[in-house]
């Protein structure tokens, strides 16, 4: 019996059945849904992209959109991918391709129109369905509607074989193994990823940050965490990782979750590393994160989080720094929650205006009476005046 798709929301959308009547307009069958929206749309999951294979060259694949006045742009066109910018969105469109040779970065490819070469070159069976986008009957070449009955995260072929093509594949199969995976994993695929995880030194630093922010970004990767670190993978990937970080991120993992708070990924790095915001600005440039995360990310190493109130932290570090620290604590974080600091209503001025030099001294008694202002919990205006006269009054420096 042919397994069909759902018919899911997206399945609907009119700006995809005219992307379809664009590139096979006599229903020959030319081009199907591929990979994540047809596995996600399976476990009645919202995919997060849709993209489709065709037997088109690149070039008509474009000659297609454009005659049907659909905006097409060649993002990959080398490898075959063009855009559709859609209204409900933008659709890779590949070529389907056969690997001709790979150095375990890249791959020369060549196109095809088997289906079957297609799908042999995917790296795991629940990655390697397709869907007829009229009918929404499904392909499947590699037993991964079984696979993902099971929960099976298992590579196609030889896996060995699917590593070395591209070694990054060990980290997609620990993200997917988090996501979909159960126990126990796939033995081939354990045994395959300790054996070649020394490979994944040749990656570039920026596909290893996305692949493993994505996956501390998943609801749950701690049981996935700790077995890379017992395969040996771990150490290639983030050697600052300790048994104590390990234990950090499982314990942060349910302060979150008792607190309700979303998963934070970068959240997640700060527990997995020791409290030394000097290491864990060198990780966020390893790993070749923005400028925003690398400073968040030095912030929160430098625990601990449930210093004095936790509004007075987060005026002073910022609101979520100050929700990450408290919650690698396991302090709460309900106080925070609807929250914004306030603007400190005293400025040097009015200390000079009463009579005060202006100089070093304006700048100590700003900050003696604003750590008053925050330890009072940020009262309002007038006994910020209070503050500052008793502060007055306890100083001998010259006035004005």
């Amino acid at each position: 019996m042919t397994e069909h798709l759902p018919a899911a929301p997206w399945t609907r959308r009119e700006d995809l059945a005219a992307l379809v009547v664009a590139l096979d307009p006599a229903a020959k069958g030319n081009c199907r849904w591929v990979g994540g929206v047809v596995r996600d749309t399976i476990l009645g999951l919202a995919p997060k992209d849709v993209d489709m294979a065709t037997t088109l060259l690149p070039d008509e694949t474009m000659a297609r959109l454009e005659s049907a006045g659909i905006k097409a742009v060649p993002t990959g066109i080398a490898h075959g991918t063009i855009t559709a910018v859609l209204a409900g969105g933008t659709v890779e469109i590949t070529t389907l391709r056969r690997d001709v040779s790979t150095d375990g970065r890249h791959a020369t490819v060549a196109f095809s129109t088997e289906w079957r070469d297609d799908a042999a070159r995917r790296d795991f069976t629940i990655n390697a369905l397709y869907a007829d986008p009229r009918t929404l009957a499904v392909f499947d070449y590699h037993g991964g509607l079984a696979d993902l009955a099971a929960r099976h995260v298992r590579f196609i072929g030889d896996a060995r074989e699917r590593i070395r093509e591209d070694y990054l594949r060990i980290l997609r199969y620990f993200r997917f193994q988090a996501r979909f995976g159960s126990t126990p994993a796939d033995a081939e695929a354990e045994a395959a990823v300790a054996e070649l995880a020394a490979g994944m030194k040749g990656l570039s630093r920026e596909r290893v940050g996305w692949e493993l922010m994505n996956l501390l970004g998943l609801p749950d990767p701690a049981p996935t965490m700790r077995r890379m670190a017992d395969l040996g993978v771990l150490a290639h990937v983030l050697p600052e990782a300790t048994a104590d970080g390990l234990a950090a991120l499982d314990a942060l993992i349910a302060n979150e979750r008792t607190a309700g708070t979303p998963a934070v990924a970068l959240r997640r790095l700060a527990a997995l590393l020791p409290a030394e915001p000097p290491l864990a600005e060198q990780v966020a440039a390893r790993l070749r994160l923005s400028v925003a995360q690398r400073k968040r990310l030095a912030i929160v190493a430098a625990r601990p989080g449930s210093e004095g109130d936790a509004r007075a932290l987060a005026y002073r570090i910022g609101v979520e720094e100050a929700r990450d620290r408290l919650l690698i604590a396991g302090a709460s974080v309900s106080a925070l929650d609807g929250w914004s600091p306030p603007q400190f209503p005293l400025k040097g001025g009015a200390i000079v205006a009463r009579g005060v030099t202006a100089g070093p001294e304006v700048a100590r008694l700003l900050r003696a009476v604003e750590d008053q202002w925050i330890s009072e919990g940020f009262p309002d205006g007038p006994r910020v005046s209070s503050i500052l006269d008793e502060a007055l009054a306890h100083t001998s420096s010259p006035r004005g």
